[in-house]
């Protein structure tokens, strides 16, 4: 499959970031930097309003009051609580007031918020010896001697503490205060606002944000259960774990000898994660965290509330809080809880038989973590991942990364999961992940490496932000040393792949984008040296690319790097690069060689420098792939920008140049070659051809006359945004010029040239022949002759029309063509009124006129996929934008783990490829059998005519759609259901006026097929999406044929296509034939043709690619050798005494792969390269040969020829039919010779069309017996009757 990478649907456009990246940092998240502890006991008293049961609930903090001395419980139960609160937030102050009074109460409730400024306070009441909250909200504490309850108004406590706070009511009823709370905030907030409009000075206050949770609601009491600590509220928030087990031990179901007092001494510490009591509170911060990520903003008190939420309804108490969160009891996860805590109190006997009398026990630790990695596991392998569904287990995984048993698995696990995308990594940041990860880089394991550098590149690749994190603690220090080229990664023995050395480079790259402190502390390391050695030496074009963009990032807008990398001669080894046979590699040099321009201090030694890089970048000018043009213009941009005057120069010497030459165009002489770059008039050359040096301007030869010369052909690229980026550059330039001294002469220079190009378009023939002639060298890189003189006055029609503001304006439309009706038509004129080649010296039938000249641009052309039109009324500016580092970096955002889409069975990609396979192999069983009949029976059977609405000047069939695709004689392309006869699409190639599409062939058939479309003016261009006007797009597009010469005879370029190994061969009116290699973008060879003549056809062997045939305009025929070397390539010639121009070889890619040639005069041969003469000669027509056909798998073939006849062959050249094109419209046409031919791959079908007709004739051999055959098949009948009589006597 070719044409098919991402490249070719964005030509390096960064997707529309589908996702927001949310604040995951919590940058604003308060600290809890203060907390009281007000605890209303009054031990001994029972409050009024509160009936306590005996037995009742009275253990407080876990201690019993009742226990001597009772002089001390209070303080006691003080004390236990502030050590619980510290062991969840041990950073905040906490202070104990036991029994309060009022003026108590209201002194360390200012002083509080006092102390904590505009931080966050915790508020805890503990009310169980007082009088439940009033139903206004008000809470009770004492006077100072202990005989009155007084109470305190939620308006004071608010004026008092003020917000932000939290508040944890553990009191009967307390969901009193929650309701009343809010109104008298309200309150509050009114006043606040009518002191204000009174005194706009005043001192404002704050009364949100604030939290509560609060024991029970409006008229529910605390439960007295014996059994059960009085502060069961306060229990599971602060001691969560402990009350879990006691509250497992009061609900076991089973009898058991085990008391909730001996479960809350499960033996271990809560920190210490290896001892069952510190494994269970892994566990359940694990599962709370699970329950409550996505909801919750206060993780340790939060996650308790849960608790309490599932504990206190038992006893009728249902917890509120404010925010309310939703109801978590019935949360599956709970009976994991319960598992890993049955499972950890049944072996409590044996821990306490081992802490008592010494009985060995090993502890047997949960399978918690592991069943939940393997859910995860689960989970990755579903289609919620692919549905984006937010997996449950990921707090999990994070809390696994803090065990040493399980983190590798985590990681690896991680790392799968932020493949996802986008949406994944965000996820994990928000839960979290970050600061682990960040800790783990300070780690030392080998066997961490691989899986820290992925999670940092999928990190980085959505979220640039973490560029400081990188540099805090030399972090950066661990993708560098993985990155040097002497480091090897061992995992169980086995060497990474160098796919993670290019993250590090990628890594490295964004530390560096846009953030200066990135980039000098890695230019204080050696991180430059090491991506130059993998630039050279490297075999993963990953890593280039990347070592490419880290340095271009290391460079940008640093010149102490560009320095360092002058002495490194940096710009030297990435000029290795140039040939690199990926193209996202050539375009990551480009971008790197761009970031290097522009040292503040431009000295002779860095312009010397800069022109020497400018050089090496101009053979990017004929790659192959548009993203490396595209930057090779951005290049450029920032090039001219930084030596505008230079280039202002070479603009006003090319108009000079222009100028002269369309008053002395050149004679024919073919010398124009020996004038190189620039143009003089015969006065001013040498004999040899050579300009004399006094004809010399002043940027004659040099980088800059250079640079804008290529600057001018990639203004006509058939690429739509190539050509859009040059000339916006082209226009910064010339409006540059009109307004420098020069403008004027500029000025009157430009109106001349428009005004002889004008009288050229109005017909002044005698400078038609020599100004169009050869036109197509126009949009041709150097060396080729008369460069850029031929059409350099459409080169700047934007920007001579009068009157203009600042030189800009819509291009002016070519005389006789229509006015656009999409942006495709009208994208720039110097695109749109070039000419094509000269047919005046071809054979006398490339001048046929007897259809009416060609129509151009009558259709839309495809442009590429996001294509934006550039604002002509805007005034141009440099330096262009590079979008490819973002794109680049989007590979980090897409899934590299699993499959694509087509290749994942079961996908709806997958089944249609399976459809498409079985149907092909269907094609191909049905059409093997037809090998007899095909080289004996008529082809007369016409099964349909198709009216094309234009002359078919070039026709293909799909091998296994319906599918045939039609270019008439201009450059309209249409594509029909030669079944149905109905038409498919219809769209404009693109090639400009005077110049014909080619030819046109179905590439990647087997799949679904994109069209490729050859031109005469050297353009290859592919369509995807062909069959549908709506989705047709340009997946590609180059200039194939760049050095185009002219010659007595005209072929354009003909070209052909090998899928076996992604070749496109191609030739025409060039010295030499192409081979482009399809995958890598560039051409692989260029092979010496070895003739003075053009070639007029090409054929392959479509098995191994390896041989390829040439036919010429002089008659003869040579086979070539990929193998060998270009020079020694020619294997076999052959020579035609009569030097007629051939028509048509082929070889067969299936039967018996015969090659045959057929020429102009009718001769068709038959060969076998080995042999030094044709196996066979048939004469197959005395009139002229206009077309030839050769079925690919059939014995036949067949001729069009100038006497309105279609001929089949088979291979001894036994005529099998005539076929004359005829219609109730061309009655009257009958000698219009035929205009093209072509046989179905497969299929017994042949498709024809004349001269002047613009419907296709579609024939199907039939069953009637050619003539040839008709006797030896009568014979084979009467034998067959006289066995059956035999038989029966």
């Amino acid at each position: 499959m070719y044409f098919t990478d991402k490249r070719h649907e964005t030509t390096g456009k960064p997707k529309t970031p589908a996702f927001e990246i949310q604040d995951w940092r919590m940058r604003d998240r308060l600290k809890t930097v203060s907390a009281a502890i007000a605890v209303c006991l009054n031990i001994g008293v029972e409050p009024p309003d509160q009936l306590r049961t005996v037995p009742g609930a009275k253990l407080e903090a876990w201690q019993d009051p009742t226990v001597p001395p009772t002089n001390k419980a209070l303080e006691n139960i003080g004390k236990a609580l502030q050590t619980q609160y510290e062991s969840i937030a041990f950073r905040t102050r906490y202070k104990q007031y036991l029994d309060p009074s009022i003026e108590e109460t209201k002194k360390f409730c200012v002083s509080l918020r006092r102390n904590a400024k505009d931080e966050r306070i915790l508020f805890h009441y503990n009310g169980h010896g007082v009088p439940k909250p009033t139903t206004s909200g008000e809470i009770w504490v004492f006077n100072k001697n202990y005989t009155q309850y007084i109470p305190v108004s939620l308006y004071d406590l608010q004026q008092w503490l003020q917000a932000p706070t939290v508040f944890v009511w553990d009191c009967s009823e307390a969901g009193n205060i929650l309701t009343n709370y809010h109104k008298f905030v309200d309150k509050h907030e009114e006043e606040e606002k009518e002191l204000r409009q009174k005194d706009p000075n005043c001192e404002r206050q704050n009364y949100r944000p604030y939290i509560h949770l609060a024991a029970c609601g409006t008229k529910e009491n605390l439960p007295t259960n014996p059994q059960l600590p009085a502060d069961l509220f306060t229990c599971c928030l602060t001691t969560p774990v402990e009350m879990a087990l006691w509250f497992f031990v009061l609900q076991n179901p089973l009898k058991t000898n085990l008391t909730p007092e001996r479960a809350r001494k499960l033996s271990g510490r809560l920190q210490e994660r290896r001892t069952p009591l510190g494994e269970l509170h892994w566990i359940f911060t694990a599962i709370t965290d699970t329950i409550a990520w996505t909801t919750l903003p206060l993780a340790a008190l939060f996650r308790a509330f849960l608790l309490a939420q599932r504990i206190m309804p038992v006893y009728g108490c249902h917890p509120q809080s404010y925010p309310e969160l939703p109801d978590t009891r019935q949360h599956p996860l709970w009976d994991s809880w319960d598992l890993a805590v049955d499972m950890a109190l049944a072996q409590l006997p044996m821990l306490e038989r081992k802490e008592l009398d010494g009985t060995p026990y090993e502890y047997v630790n949960s399978t918690f973590f592991t069943e939940q990695l393997t859910a995860f596991e689960i989970y990755l392998c579903r289609g919620d991942a692919q549905s984006q569904k937010p997996p449950e287990q990921l707090p999990v995984v994070l809390q696994v990364l803090l065990s040493q048993q399980h983190r590798l698995r985590a990681l690896i696990l991680l790392t799968r999961f932020l493949d996802l995308g986008p949406w994944a990594v965000q996820l994990a940041l928000s839960i979290g992940i970050f600061p682990y990860v960040l800790k783990l880089l300070q780690s030392v394991a080998q066997d961490l490496k691989p899986v820290l550098v992925f999670i940092w590149a999928r990190i980085l690749a959505v979220d640039i932000s973490c560029q400081q994190d990188l540099i805090k603690d030399n972090g950066y220090n661990y993708f560098a040393d993985i990155l040097k080229p002497q480091e090897t990664i061992l995992v169980n023995g086995t060497i990474v792949q160098t796919s993670h050395k290019a993250m590090c480079a990628f890594i490295l790259a964004m530390l560096c984008k846009g953030f200066k402190p990135g980039q000098v502390v890695c230019n204080s390391t050696d991180i430059m040296k090491y991506c130059l050695h993998h630039v050279t030496h490297s075999e993963d074009p990953l890593l280039r690319q990347w070592s490419c963009l880290c340095i271009s990032q290391l460079w940008r807008d640093l010149p102490e790097a560009k320095w360092r990398g002058i002495r490194e001669n940096a710009h030297l080894k990435l000029a290795f690069l140039i040939k690199d046979p990926f193209p996202e590699v050539r375009a990551a040099m480009a971008h790197a060689m761009t970031t290097f321009l522009g040292i503040p201090d431009l000295t002779d030694e860095v312009a010397r420098i800069e022109e020497g890089i400018a050089w090496t970048m101009l053979e990017l000018a004929t790659d192959g792939s548009p993203i490396v043009r595209k930057e090779l213009l951005v290049f450029f941009s920032k090039f001219v920008l930084r030596y505008e005057n230079k280039f202002l120069v070479a603009a006003y010497e090319q108009l000079l140049e222009e100028k002269e030459y369309m008053l002395h165009p050149p004679a024919e002489d073919g010398l124009d070659h020996k004038m190189g770059l620039h143009y003089a008039r015969k006065e001013n050359r040498e004999v040899d051809g050579t300009i004399r040096p006094i004809a010399f301007g002043v940027a004659h030869d040099s980088i800059f006359a250079a640079c804008w010369k290529h600057i001018d052909i990639l203004s006509v690229d058939p690429h739509p945004e190539v050509q859009r980026d040059a000339t916006i550059i082209l226009d910064y330039v010339h409006h540059a010029l009109l307004h420098s001294p020069v403008g004027p002469q500029a000025q009157s220079l430009m109106d001349e040239i428009l005004r002889r190009a004008r009288k050229v378009s109005r017909g002044d023939m005698s400078q038609r022949s020599s100004v169009l002639g050869t036109h197509t060298a126009m949009a041709q890189p150097m060396p080729s002759p008369g460069l850029l003189k031929r059409t350099a006055s459409y080169l700047f029609g934007p920007l001579l029309k009068e009157n203009t503001p600042a030189g800009l304006t819509n291009p002016p439309l070519t005389p006789g063509l229509p006015k656009a009706t999409n942006p495709g038509l009208s994208r720039t004129l110097s695109h749109r009124s070039r000419k094509g080649p000269s047919l005046e010296n071809a054979p006398p039938e490339q001048n046929d006129q007897a259809t009416s000249p060609a129509n151009y641009h009558i259709a839309n052309e495809p442009l590429c996929a996001g294509y934006r039109e550039r604002s002509l009324t805007e005034v141009p500016k440099l330096p262009l934008e590079s979008t490819f580092l973002d794109w680049s970096t989007e590979y980090f955002r897409e899934p590299q783990m699993k499959l694509a889409e087509a290749e994942e069975p079961g996908s709806h990609e997958y089944n249609e490829r399976l459809w498409r396979r079985s149907r092909n192999e269907a094609v191909l069983r049905e059409t093997q059998p037809q090998k007899a009949q095909a080289g004996t029976h008529k082809w007369n059977n016409q099964i349909g005519i198709i009216n094309n609405g234009a002359q078919p000047a070039k026709m293909s069939f799909h091998q296994f759609e319906d599918h045939v695709a039609v270019a008439d004689d201009g450059n309209t392309v249409t594509v029909w259901d030669w079944k149905n006869g109905t038409r498919k699409s219809h769209f404009s190639n693109g090639n400009p006026e005077g110049s014909k599409i080619s030819d046109m062939k179905f590439i990647n058939e087997d799949d679904q097929a994109l069209l490729m479309s050859g031109s005469s003016d050297g353009v290859i261009r592919i369509y995807r999406n062909y069959d549908s006007d709506e989705g047709v797009e340009l997946a590609s597009s180059w200039r194939a044929l760049t050095h185009m010469v002219p010659s007595n005879v005209n072929s354009g370029m003909v070209f052909d296509w090998q899928q076996v190994n992604g070749q496109v061969l191609v030739a025409g009116d060039e010295r030499v034939i192409r081979i482009w290699n399809a995958g890598h973008e560039m051409c692989s060879h260029e092979i010496p043709a070895r003739s003075g003549s053009c070639v007029t056809s090409l054929t392959s062997d479509q098995m191994t690619g390896n041989i390829f045939i040439a036919g010429f305009g002089d008659g003869a025929i040579r086979v070539f050798d990929t193998r060998n070397r270009p020079q020694e390539s020619m294997v076999r010639k052959w020579k035609d005494d009569s030097r007629q121009w051939v028509r048509s070889v082929h070889m067969q890619r299936g039967g018996q792969r015969e090659l045959l040639s057929a020429s102009r005069n009718g001769k068709v041969r038959l060969w076998d390269i080995r042999m030094e003469n044709p196996l066979k000669v048939f004469q197959a027509t005395k009139d002229v040969l206009r077309t030839a056909s050769t079925h690919e798998h059939l014995p036949v073939f067949a001729v069009g020829t100038s006497a309105h006849l279609v001929k089949v062959f088979d291979f001894d050249g036994h005529e099998l039919s005539r076929l004359e094109p005829s219609t109730s419209f061309t009655a009257g046409l009958k000698l219009t010779p035929i205009a093209t031919t072509a046989f179905h791959p497969h299929r017994m079908i042949l498709g024809y069309a004349a001269r002047g007709d613009n419907h296709i004739h579609i024939s199907a051999c039939g069953n009637e017996v050619a003539a040839p055959f008709v006797a030896a098949f009568a014979a084979e009948a009467a034998a067959k009757r006289l066995a059956t009589i035999q038989q029966a006597v």
